[in-house]
């Protein structure tokens, strides 16, 4: 397979994938709307493009990391006009598996294979290559991704028929919902018991009730620091809204995920729409009459 690959959407988890890539060995390159962060792109030794298509003309695997549904819809008409027949688009955000299916459509209309490949991963575990891909679609596309996702993911699965990425992805979503509000009230209840936020770290997290989240997000809730989002709330609730209406068309309960939910909002309607989601601890220290 070649050695050049594309990246388009350079945000939390583009720009990280993006850098992983040149770390790897490959030739990158990359496209985003924003100029900030194509310059961050070249600085780390990728080459920044001046659109989708043009990442696609260099690189017969390119990667989609996006933020809405018609972002998508918006490169994969591009690509479709554009794009050299026989690509593979490996598309990781996190939208409605319809959505994705129109997306494949077009661009199979264009000659171009689209993959399902959602990313189980904060942005601070992109950084560091902690990412696992829910891969779906084509098993010969697959196969012919697996050096690009072993150049930014510590793991991946073919998980079958396109949209089953997806669906997987919903799944440790709800968990990832769950863990980090759960991480979350456990630090309030045990800094209000008199417990040193640092000491609830390293003991709690090293015994049964332990999480990803609780380890991944706890030396934020330790620190109270929030600015430097690896998930931004306002984004996080995008993917939290895919997921409660997947589970409803499917009549499934979700009253943890729900009794969560109320907590994220809070931390929008407190001004912490652009901060981390670790932030929601913040609003759980508010609602215990806590101030360290």
């Amino acid at each position: 397979m070649s050695r050049s690959v594309g990246v388009i959407g350079l945000g939390i988890m583009g720009s990280a994938i993006s850098a992983n890539l040149v770390r790897a060995g490959f030739e990158t390159f990359g496209y985003d709307l924003l100029p900030a962060p194509r310059k961050v792109l070249e600085r780390v030794g990728g080459i920044a493009t001046r659109s989708a298509a043009q990442v696609a003309a260099h690189a017969s695997v390119a990667l989609t990391s996006l933020p809405s549904a018609a972002a998508l819809h918006r490169v994969a008409r591009e690509l479709a006009r554009n794009g050299r027949r026989g690509g593979i688009v490996l598309e990781t955000s996190t939208l409605p598996i319809e959505d994705k299916r129109r997306a494949r459509a077009v661009l199979g209309a264009a000659g171009m294979t689209l993959l399902d490949c959602p990313l189980s991963g904060t942005g601070a575990q992109a950084k560091t290559g902690d990412l696992s891909v829910y891969a779906s679609g084509p098993r010969k596309a697959y196969d012919a991704a697996v050096p690009v996702f072993e150049g930014f993911a510590r793991s991946h699965y073919f998980l079958g028929a396109f949209g089953n990425g997806s669906r997987m992805k919903f799944v440790a979503n709800l968990l990832v919902a769950i863990h980090n509000v759960s991480a979350a009230e456990a630090f309030v209840l045990g800094m209000k018991a008199g417990l040193a936020p640092r000491t609830i770290l390293r003991v709690a997290g090293d015994g049964a009730g332990a999480s990803r989240m609780f380890q991944v997000r706890g030396p934020m809730m330790v620190a109270g620091k929030y600015d430097e989002a690896t998930m931004k709330n306002e984004l996080w609730l995008k993917d939290m809204k895919i997921i409660g209406e997947f589970a409803t068309k499917l009549g499934v309960a979700t009253p943890l995920f729900n009794a969560s939910a109320a907590i994220y909002n809070a931390a929008m309607a407190q001004g912490y729409a652009k901060q981390d989601t670790a932030a929601v601890c913040a609003v759980l220290e508010a609602m215990a009459g806590l101030k360290r």
